[in-house]
């Protein structure tokens, strides 16, 4: 009898103690995890019942939260439709996204950063304000990011590749996200399905997220970056000629852009297939390197890494298992490449800042109510993909394209601009989609950009990253430096 107690005894000893291991991981350990949850519906009704912080940018909300009359009593504003793909929304019924959900801990006021803000809350019986989060953003940049992109969908972000602190995040089209904000169901529901059911994506951040893009020629300094750490090649390197070449095992063909051999002669050096964005040159380099080294080269610059701003970017990718004509595809940012903005404005930075990638970053500094500093940012290295050397070349490589190459349509009078276009295919019969990435000035960058525009038009129209991007980013950069 004495036994079978003592076995009784220890199982509901071990019972009870995983019930206060689990009872102790949701109320402490897991605490913040839980209120950020976009799941947690009924932290989102909780939060009502405090001021939510405000979102910030060089000290003026751009969200906030005012006094409503009825149940809920506070409503969240927004500023401006510029800022939507940053701010995302905070609603009753469709929870939160942006930053509104990535700093939700600290703008409702339930970090950990604030613990004794919230004892005394529980002590007064007064609810705790939520902190300030101020953003790395320059509100004439943002403005200038969004003037330059026009009509076009598609996003442009800007880096300090110095930093990796944002300054610009636009996404097109945005969208008024104090409708979505607002205390009436019926039309924040009616208003939220018109906006899913969009062709556009204006809720999604496409700097950082959806479905991501194919590259196109862009992804060349990858593979430009991947021949130079090789150690194999130089910028002098030479590479056959042909107008066309075959791909492997495939009676298909890949032609440069003109359509034409790139530029005279029998052979052609890397720096000048660069600065003319060559395909057939890039296709002999990427089945020379092979799959493995860009794949370890494109993982180096972070794809296939999840990265957070503190947002969670969707990884890139670069194709696992390909055969041979699959990776000259993939040479030049086809097949089944993909990439985020916010990616290729990484490469670019990467090269801006003598081969260190920053840590991208989106928070300044979060501030309580007392206006004591919870959080701070410093600059803080994510990785150093390549060498200062290998960057110097592709630096020189990038400004050739600008000033003599097919980046032509980003310079700008009086600041030397380094770039590189891209015009990427989406299949047969499909418009393309074309990119610029540059940064500015090349001796001393201060800005690092991508932006992509998509639905740019078919084929046969001649749409090309020159003609239609790299305008745009000549526009953003005649702004920054105006």
């Amino acid at each position: 009898m004495t036994k079978e107690l003592r076995r009784v005894s220890l199982v509901v000893a071990a019972m009870f103690l995983s019930l206060f291991i689990s009872g102790t991981l949701l109320q402490a350990v897991n605490t913040e995890a839980l209120a950020d949850d976009s799941r947690n519906v009924r932290n989102i009704y909780e939060s009502y019942k405090t001021q939510r912080g405000p979102i910030l940018v060089d000290g003026k909300p751009i969200a906030e939260s005012v006094a409503a009359d009825d149940a809920y009593r506070y409503l969240r504003v927004y500023d401006n439709e510029i800022y939507s793909a940053v701010t995302g929304f905070f609603s009753v019924f469709r929870g939160a996204t942006g930053i509104e959900s990535a700093a939700n801990s600290y703008l409702s006021g339930q970090s950990s950063s604030q613990f004794f803000e919230q004892v005394n809350a529980v002590l007064s019986g007064n609810p705790v304000t939520g902190a300030a989060v101020e953003l790395t953003l320059d509100p004439a940049l943002q403005q200038a990011a969004w003037d330059a992109l026009g009509n076009y969908r598609g996003a442009l972000i800007a880096i300090d590749p110095v930093t990796g602190n944002i300054l610009a995040m636009v996404s097109k089209p945005g969208y008024d996200a104090n409708v979505l904000a607002g205390h009436g169901n019926k039309k924040v529901r009616k208003t939220y399905q018109e906006l899913g059911a969009d062709s556009a994506s204006p809720l999604i951040n496409k700097t950082i997220s959806g479905d991501l893009y194919h590259p196109g020629s862009v992804f060349k300094l990858v593979v430009a970056a991947a021949a130079l750490e090789s150690g194999q090649y130089t910028a002098s390197s030479r590479f056959a000629n042909p107008v066309s070449v075959q791909l492997p095992n495939s009676t298909s063909e890949v032609f440069n852009h003109s359509r034409n051999t790139c530029g005279a002669g029998s052979e052609v050096t890397l720096i000048y297939a660069l600065r003319y964005s060559c395909n057939v040159p890039f296709v002999e380099l990427g089945l020379e390197l092979g799959q493995d080294r860009l794949r370890a080269q494109a993982e180096l610059f972070g794809f296939g890494k999840e990265i957070r701003v503190p947002m969670l970017a969707t990884p890139s990718i670069f194709p696992e298992a390909m055969d041979d004509a699959q990776l000259a595809l993939s040479s030049f940012g086809q097949f089944d490449v993909r990439v985020s903005p916010l990616q290729m404005a990484l490469v670019c930075s990467a090269i801006a800042n003598g081969g260190l990638m920053m840590q991208p970053n989106l928070i300044e500094s979060v501030i309580s109510p007392n206006l004591s500093v919870i959080q701070s940012v410093t600059p803080e290295v994510l990785a150093q993909p390549i060498t200062s050397a290998t960057a110097d070349v592709l630096k020189k490589m990038m400004v050739q394209s600008v000033t003599q190459g097919v980046a032509s349509n980003a310079s700008v009078s009086g600041v030397k601009v380094a770039g590189k276009t891209g015009t990427a295919e989406n299949g047969e019969g499909e418009r393309v989609t074309l990119w610029f990435t540059g940064f500015a000035p090349a001796n001393n960058p201060r800005v690092a950009i991508a932006l992509v525009i998509e639905d740019g038009g078919g084929r046969d129209t001649g749409a090309s990253g020159n003609g239609t991007a790299a305008p745009v980013a000549r526009s953003f950069f005649q702004a920054v430096f105006r």
